[in-house]
């Protein structure tokens, strides 16, 4: 049985990557259907939402999609298309994983954490307006049921995985009042999952605890713009943004992701690294239950990553987007 999956590839470099990481896909056996959509600056230039309707029912019908990066515009204009495709189908949670992956070098050893980032809520909301033509304000909203639903996401993922400890993460110190209801119903949900150690920490004392004290870290879990910052700085403790995946959760969809942006500036260079959207794909076989083909493509990634001998310019080689994902497909067994 194979399972129709929405395919949206993005902008700048995100069809190339995404051409490579189907070649793996289809390589290691994975039985999917892919149906194409659109969301990003090809709608956009036709006059159309960032988002267009059709590609929001579409992943409402098949559950599963796979997203290429794409390019956020600055300023004045349109949204994020991230941020609508999360609000849209109410994607609250944000799975970002960082461990040490064979082969790239980075100080931080036996790095394994997984971030959980409330993905609805807080400034990303976009309730935004000027007070007087020099006063511009952004309302931070931090609600109890959107913080029960990630920390409850979090805890139960722990739960399910075997992970031993959940740690919250806020600025309740000096926000009494909404990051003060993260911290409250961090606690109140924490004391349901007793055999999983509970720990709060204040976000800028956890960026510093990151780089000094990993290795005591688990499961995190906070708020959107905390948890957009930390887990761009855990990318980078895993190697870069150019090997980091992502996944997005709601009760009914969910759309997985490369972390990093689009990069247009690399379009057409076959340049890019492929991993992070590739590690998001597994992510994506593993939610869809092809244990063996997600194995498989992890595994000759490794291979390759260790043996050092095919390597993009970011991890110091010299390697095309092509060219490493038809390594990987030839480590494959």
């Amino acid at each position: 049985m194979s399972h129709k999956v929405v395919l949206i590839r993005g902008d700048g470099t995100g069809p190339e990557l995404c051409e490579a990481v189907l070649k793996v896909l289809d390589a290691s056996g994975a039985k999917i259907e892919w149906v194409e959509a659109e969301a990003g600056e090809k709608p956009l230039n036709r006059g159309e939402p960032i988002v267009p309707d059709r590609t929001i029912e579409l992943i409402k019908q098949y559950k599963v999609a796979l997203k290429g990066p794409m390019t956020t515009p600055i300023g004045k204009g349109s949204v994020s298309a991230n941020v609508t495709l999360r609000k849209r189908l109410d994607l609250f949670a944000c799975m970002r994983p960082v461990w040490t992956l064979p082969g790239v070098p980075t100080p931080f050893q036996d790095l394994n954490i997984v971030i959980f980032r409330e993905n609805t809520e807080d400034l990303y909301a976009q309730v935004e307006y000027y007070t007087t033509p020099d006063v511009a304000v952004s309302l931070k909203i931090i609600s109890r049921p959107g913080s029960r639903r990630i920390l409850e996401f979090a805890f139960e993922w722990a739960r399910a995985n075997g992970r031993k400890k959940v740690a919250a993460v806020h600025k309740a110190n000096i926000m009494k009042l909404s990051d003060g209801l993260f911290l409250q119903t961090a606690r109140e949900v924490a004391q349901k999952y007793p055999e999983i150690e509970f720990s709060d920490y204040i976000v800028d004392n956890m960026c510093m605890q990151l780089v000094t004290r990993w290795r005591n870290f688990d499961v995190l879990v906070l708020p959107n713009l905390y948890g957009d910052i930390i887990s761009d700085l855990a990318a980078g403790m895993m190697g870069g943004l150019g090997v980091a995946p992502g996944a997005n959760f709601g009760r009914d969809c969910a759309v997985f992701e490369a972390v990093h942006g689009s990069a247009p500036k690399y379009a057409g260079l076959n340049k890019v690294n492929p991993t992070a959207l590739l590690l998001s794909a597994v992510l994506m076989l593993r939610h869809l239950k092809e244990t063996e083909a997600a194995n498989r493509i992890e595994q000759a990634l490794y291979r390759v990553l260790q043996e050092g001998k095919v390597r993009t310019y970011d991890l110091g080689g010299r390697a095309g987007t092509q060219e490493f994902a038809q390594a990987i497909v030839a480590n494959m067994r």
